[in-house]
């Protein structure tokens, strides 16, 4: 009679090997149950803290709410001080319906400094002006040019939005260089910096759907290091024609002065940055200031392998100091417009009240 044969010792050790007891603590992936939700809408807070054991980037943005809502929640124990929240985004962020996050959060002081590009800025006014529309990833860009419309993705500005930013703007460049050139030999001469520009530009337009009518409201200031790229820029270098011999001056000096003395002030520092370049490593390097923020949350799709700003994972910082070694910091790999508005229901908007008080601007 033939014996049965085994399985070899080799291949049950290495198939079968024995597993380590995991510490009672760890989490176990579990999805949401929509049996649970059968007679009634899905709470945000619901979907937002199920997604937390899903696994993958569900998990990286539970764990980006979790880190977002220590920010909030933290207070010096000596003089009560919040944890100063730096807010950063590249300029198709505003272009998108993310402006309306962006001025909620301005509205009601959620933060504490913004950084963003020129785009970031001229796209909030333009929007207050005229309208952006939806259009497609695949329209050609040639048909686009003939017909005098511009493409940012999916999204389509025709040009005549820019002459009516040209035509609002302009004007408020002449009344700076007026106060500039009067000041000149006083004992305060006014001198501009970027920050000073946007807030004053924030002033002038009077419009509560704007980011920087809001942030100049509440005394929540905006760095734009790279003010002249964009349209801002194309409106500034055009004035120099109708100003000359004089020109409108502005001091970036300055500007990295302030936002590195709020860095090196706060108490507690945390960043919120979607999308990369320089929004990311502005915030990032005045932090570096004060050896590292404690708390930082990146939203963007950039990979690593090029050694992109955008790309490099917060881990990257910690090796500057500009993330604390000990700090708590996670990376979301998805695509700001899907992912931030979950974020912010889930911390900043949680439990607001929907009564809008309409305050005006003084």
């Amino acid at each position: 009679m033939e014996q049965k044969a085994s399985v070899p010792k080799s291949v049950t050790e290495a198939v079968l090997k024995p597993s380590e007891t995991l510490p009672e603590d760890t989490r176990q992936v579990q999805g949401i149950d929509f049996n649970n939700y059968a007679n009634r809408s899905i709470p945000v807070d619901d979907l937002v803290a199920s997604m937390a054991n899903m696994g993958f980037q569900a998990t990286s943005l539970g764990e980006a709410v979790r880190i977002i809502n220590n920010m909030r929640s933290w207070r010096d124990p000596e003089t009560n001080a919040k944890t100063t929240i730096f807010l950063g985004y590249t300029s198709n962020m505003i272009s998108s319906g993310l402006r309306e996050t962006f001025r909620y959060l301005a509205q009601h002081n959620h933060i504490s400094a913004i950084v963003t590009s020129a785009g970031g800025i001229e796209e909030d006014f333009i929007k207050c002006l005229a309208p952006t529309y939806l259009g497609s990833f695949s329209t050609p860009g040639a048909s686009l040019r003939t017909r005098g419309l511009n493409r940012i993705g999916n999204l389509v500005v025709p040009n005549s939005n820019y002459c009516a930013f040209e035509d609002w703007v302009v004007p408020i460049l002449d009344t700076m260089l007026a106060e500039q050139e009067n000041t000149a030999k006083s004992e305060h001469p006014i001198r501009w910096t970027p920050s000073k520009v946007i807030e004053r530009l924030g002033r002038e337009i009077d419009d509560e759907r704007s980011v920087y009518y809001w942030a100049a409201r509440n005394g929540i200031p905006v760095f734009c290091p790279a003010l002249t790229d964009g349209s801002l820029g194309d409106m500034l270098y055009f004035h120099t024609f109708k100003s000359s011999p004089a020109q409108l001056r502005i001091d970036i000096v300055e500007d990295i002065r302030r936002i590195n003395t709020i860095a090196v002030r706060a108490k507690r520092a945390g960043m919120v940055i979607l999308g990369g370049g320089v929004v990311k490593h502005h915030i990032a390097n005045a932090c570096l200031m004060r050896n590292g923020a404690e708390s930082a949350v990146y939203v963007n799709t950039g990979q690593e392998f090029d050694g992109s700003d955008a790309g490099a994972r917060p881990d990257e910082a910690v090796s500057w100091g500009k993330i604390r070694m000990d700090g708590e910091s996670v990376k979301v790999y998805v695509e700001a417009t899907v992912a931030f508005p979950l974020i912010v229901a889930a911390t900043f908007a949680k439990g607001q009240s929907s009564k809008y008080q309409k305050q005006r601007y003084k």
